[in-house]
């Protein structure tokens, strides 16, 4: 089960939903959050912080600690900001920011669809889901270059 929580980023412009895979990690390990207009008065701290395309995580890694024995990886005692963000321990619902809004969005107009032309509609959702990944992977959404 994945639980999702929406946090305001710092200068509260914007808003970022996260999972929390297994509900292993609570919110509170996200310290703060900052979008492409607020992350740019950050100085970046590896050992805390994650960069996905001009957002900024910045975790509580004593949080993490304490909760890291729960975690079905090799190595709990050194977690990671990578590690909490790339295995969606904590990370963003879907691939980016606001992405599971968007995806919806452009998927409503594919899906009309589905009664019309079934066939029309499977072409049309695959041609979607590969060129908007393609997409996203060029635009540098961390989650869109998984597993290379």
């Amino acid at each position: 089960m994945c639980m999702e929580h929406s946090i305001v980023c710092k200068c509260g412009s914007r808003e970022a939903s996260f999972n929390f895979k297994n509900e292993i990690m609570p919110p509170e390990v996200i310290e703060s959050l900052y979008c492409p207009a607020c992350s740019e008065e950050v100085t970046h701290q590896s050992d805390c912080m994650l960069k996905d395309n001009g957002w900024v995580i910045r975790y509580d890694m004593d949080i993490a600690g304490l909760y890291s024995k729960r975690l079905p990886v090799p190595d709990r005692d050194n977690i990671t900001p990578e590690t909490l963000f790339d295995e969606g321990y904590v990370t963003w619902r879907g691939v980016y920011p606001g992405d599971h809004i968007d995806s919806a969005e452009e998927r409503a107009a594919i899906t009309k669809l589905a009664k019309e032309d079934p066939k029309k509609y499977f072409s049309e959702m695959k041609s979607w889901a590969i060129g908007r990944m393609a997409r996203l992977k060029e635009d540098g959404w961390r989650k869109a270059n998984e597993g290379e």
